[in-house]
């Protein structure tokens, strides 16, 4: 994998590509909020209409993302954590189970499974482990957090199981 840390489904990169045409369309001046700024329902907020230098922070961000992007390429099916595979992780002393997708959290997959990136506390904490394997990572209140690893499948696989 190229840059690793840019994971993304086929999905994310079009939907960040269609936030940039559409974000690129509007004009400087563009007064109103998607209803009447012409922007329809694509846009993640209206602060990005509202100020300039908001909208071009973020057509910036949008750019390095899709320049960097992995998209969708096969993570191998060796239970190791890394981007691009469905991490199935059991907290200490919980008995449940949490599957999220290893991946770039700005353009997560919407209705179908929650994304962490590699960079967050959790993610990061994973990278690397192997099934069975427990980490440690802290949480943003300060919490030192314990975390079993217990499987690490490709999305691909995954999302057809």
């Amino acid at each position: 994998m190229r840059t690793a840390e840019r994971w993304m489904t086929r999905e994310a990169y079009d939907r960040l590509r269609e936030e940039l045409r559409t974000l690129r369309e509007l004009p400087d001046d563009t007064p109103g909020t998607g209803a009447d700024g012409g922007a329809g329902d694509t846009l993640p907020a209206p602060r990005y209409i509202h100020d300039p230098a908001v909208r071009q922070a973020r057509v910036h961000t949008i750019e390095r993302l899709l320049s960097e992007a992995v998209v969708d390429e096969a993570a191998p099916d060796d239970g190791i954590a890394a981007p691009g595979k469905v991490l199935t992780i059991r907290y200490d002393g919980e008995e449940e189970t949490e599957t999220f997708l290893l991946g770039v959290r700005d353009a997560s997959v919407a209705d179908r499974v929650t994304v962490y990136s590699p960079e967050s506390p959790l993610g990061a904490s994973l990278m690397g482990a192997r099934r069975g394997e427990r980490r440690t990572f802290t949480a943003p209140r300060g919490t030192v957090i314990g975390v079993t690893l217990v499987e690490a499948e490709p999305y691909r696989a995954a999302a057809a199981g």
